[in-house]
């Protein structure tokens, strides 16, 4: 069946609709339509899914949607523009540029976490930069996952952008098959599958995978602010996101603050019990439950740490004094366990972030202006928020995606939109003014060869969309030096 489907996506894609301007902002239209005419019912899905109230179900996964076909919408037609660029003395009279250009068929396999927002984020994308795309979105959110096949298909070409369900076999199966990209969002484990999956047809990848993104909190900033982000962005969708703060470093001085300022946020966030809370959401399914069970053996719990496998309900916890080499170290959490890590000040936290694979995202909270700009400069990962978490998310101007084991490739607004296009080089030029090429030419000189180099190494401004007529009216002069200096160089053409 799977390979029906990517047969009959092709085929689709060959017939040229997905390619046309108009037919792409008409899909986006479409999908604002089937968000917003459909909203009551994606929030119930959500709500059977993980709990996620219907306040939660906008914030965290629809509006951020709605943003990136809004954004789409106003900027495509500059996107999909050819974009000038800077020439040489040799291609002075040439017209060069880049032209964005679909990839073909795409593939976007989704995350049970979001699974709305991390799998119409890329289908946006996707449509945008013309290309058709088929969706897989995880099984693991069963309901969204039903809701999406159904829907997707009364409002967008439903043989362009098709809809998969199913399992780990319906992903392997689909894996098997070619296609001119393939875009997932998940665990580093499957990722390294994707990847192997795509080497065999030479097919690129984006990976937005996960880790363990650290926060260093140092003894100089507000310990009440750092402590209502940092548990606002760890304790959100029952901390299974990706870009959560895994783990906070800190030094042993101002351990039992932070734990004081945190249990005062939960408090305010979620009452005295968090079971109770409309805003407070579930283990996706009993094993990631019971993974997450095991990995608080061997710590000491500070706060929190109740449990019913019944609800899939685990408190929001915080283990404190956690020892490096325990088994909750090892691993992404990807749920409501918070583990403070002591240090002995940022170059020591500097070295723990270092030792281990790049994170998708780092987190520093300081007042010192000295501190964050050591952090930034002595680590690496996808992504950076200082004094607060998560919200380089937020902003489609900025890249999101991992370095090394976090992922590779990056997304949101027109980085999207590039990533899923072809970045096509196009040099138009005439049969005319042969003579300019003579530096090029057989038989080869010393003569030649420094005019060639001349001719390569002199760089010219480029102006967005200008015709060289208008840059000859616009600048006479500059002009006129410029055919001083070719007179000076071509005039002897027969060396």
């Amino acid at each position: 069946m799977e390979i029906e489907v990517v047969d009959r996506t092709r085929a689709a894609y060959q017939t040229g609709r997905s390619r046309p301007l108009q037919f792409r902002l008409q899909q986006l239209r479409a999908l604002r339509r089937l968000l917003s005419e459909h909203e009551a019912t994606i929030s119930a899905a959500l709500k059977q899914d993980l709990n996620k109230s219907h306040f939660n179900a906008q914030l965290f996964e629809l509006i951020g949607v709605e943003t990136e076909i809004a954004l789409a919408l106003d900027k495509l037609s500059e996107w999909a523009a050819p974009r000038p660029v800077q020439k040489n003395l040799l291609s002075m009279l040439v017209d060069a540029y880049i032209q964005p250009e679909p990839l073909g068929v795409v593939l976007i396999i989704g995350a049970w976490n979001y699974p709305w927002a991390l799998t119409l984020k890329p289908l946006v994308g996707a449509i945008a930069a013309g290309n058709a795309a088929v969706v897989k979105p995880s099984e693991i959110t069963q309901h969204s996952a039903n809701l999406l096949k159904e829907l997707l298909p009364q409002y967008l070409d439903k043989e362009l952008y098709p809809v998969v369900t199913g399992g780990a076999s319906e992903t392997q199966e689909l894996l098997r098959q070619r296609f001119d990209h393939i875009f997932y969002t998940g665990s580093s484990a499957v990722g390294k599958l994707v990847m192997e999956a795509a080497a065999r047809h030479l097919s690129p990848v984006t990976l937005e995978l996960g880790g363990k993104s650290p926060c260093y909190v140092d003894k100089d900033c507000d310990l009440a602010v750092a402590s209502r982000r940092i548990t606002w962005g760890k304790f959100t969708n029952c901390g299974q996101t990706c870009i959560a703060p895994d783990y906070v470093l800190c030094e042993p001085a101002i351990q039992d603050r932070l734990l004081q300022e945190m249990q005062r946020t939960l408090q305010e966030f979620y009452g005295d019990d968090p079971r109770t809370s409309p805003d407070y959401g579930r283990i996706v399914s009993e094993r990631h439950f019971d993974r997450l069970i095991t990995l608080m053996d061997d710590c000491s719990v500070a706060l929190g740490g109740q449990s019913d496998r019944s609800e899939l309900y685990i408190a929001p916890t915080i283990l404190r004094d956690v020892d490096p080499s325990c088994r909750l170290m090892q691993e992404e959490v990807f749920g409501p366990l918070l583990a403070l890590v002591t240090v002995n000040g940022v170059d020591d936290a500097i070295r723990f972030m270092n030792d281990r694979e790049k994170p998708l995202a780092i987190y520093v909270f300081s007042s010192s202006k000295k501190v964050i700009k050591k952090v930034l400069a002595e680590t690496s990962s996808g992504g950076v928020t200082v004094n607060d978490v998560m919200m380089h998310y937020t902003l489609s101007s900025l890249p999101f995606g991992g370095v090394g084991q976090s992922g590779m490739g990056r997304y949101h607004g027109r980085h999207t939109y590039d990533q899923l296009s072809h970045l096509r080089a196009c040099y138009v030029t005439s049969p005319a003014l042969e003579s300019f090429n003579k530096a090029r030419y057989p038989p080869l000189s010393h003569g030649r060869l420094r005019k060639a180099r001349c001719c390569l190494q002199t760089w010219l401004c480029s102006c967005a969309r200008a015709s060289i007529l208008w840059v000859a009216l616009s600048s006479i002069l500059a002009l006129g030096l410029l055919v001083a200096l070719l007179v000076i160089l071509f005039k002897d053409t027969s060396k």
